[in-house]
């Protein structure tokens, strides 16, 4: 049993391996279940046993790209608090804003197609929400658990997790309305947008004055600061 076990995960780390370097020469739309079957030197059968579509499979490979990432994971590591929350709301809003800053970049081209997924089957944004879901939503339903408890939020009648996806999608709508070279929507003080619209989330999901006033402008943990991305501390 253990053997057959670590051929199948062995076979799915291989597919994976070569999923990786034809999305990468290839793009997502250049890519086939045949040409990936190809590169592993499997049938597409077996490889459908392992991924059912193309889709599932580039899932697979930014979830586990999210999951190698240092600065996320010291994020998931933080304790539960308020402080945790306005920091995983500030670093969601500036990761959405730093990909409309780069509208050419391979992010920007992940973005387009969620959205393009959005308007035809879902099944890719479907497949995306559900990694992110499992590699983000306990961490940030402990942190606002505890803002709750804390007396700096007020607690929803609703599921936590929708809190998190009004969140996300605020932030993923304001990005997608700065891509194009010409901004479909041009925001005014646009070099304190960061701030703005965390401050809008925050207020959204139920923090109260006093809890956005004392976390919203402290900085970032060391480890947690963008080499580049010193907006939101010194708007």
């Amino acid at each position: 049993m253990t053997t057959l076990r670590m051929t199948h995960d062995l076979r799915r780390e291989l597919i994976l391996s070569a999923a990786k370097r034809c999305f990468a020469h290839n793009g997502f739309a250049g890519t086939t279940t045949k040409s990936v079957a190809a590169a592993a030197s499997i049938s597409e059968g077996l490889l459908f046993k392992h991924f059912p579509t193309k889709s599932a499979l580039y899932a697979e490979i930014l979830a586990e790209e999210c999951k190698a990432d240092p600065a996320l994971n010291r994020l998931l590591d933080l304790p539960a608090s308020t402080e945790t929350l306005v920091i995983m709301i500030r670093e969601m809003v500036r990761h959405f804003l730093d990909i409309a800053r780069e509208p050419d970049d391979e992010e920007a081209q992940r973005l387009r197609l969620v959205t393009i997924s959005y308007l035809n089957d879902g099944e890719f944004a479907r497949l995306m929400h559900e990694k992110i879901a499992d590699i983000i939503g306990s961490a940030f339903v402990a942190a606002y658990e505890r803002a709750v408890k804390s007396g700096d939020a007020r607690a929803s009648s609703q599921a936590p997790m929708n809190l998190f996806w009004f969140a996300h999608h605020a932030a993923m709508t304001t990005s997608l309305s700065l891509m194009p070279a010409v901004p479909s929507l041009s925001y005014d003080k646009s070099e304190s947008l960061d701030l703005q619209l965390t401050e809008f989330i925050l207020r959204g999901i139920g923090l109260n004055d006093d809890a956005i006033a004392s976390h919203i402008r402290r900085a970032l943990p060391p480890e947690l600061m963008p080499a580049a991305a010193t907006t939101t501390e010194s708007a």
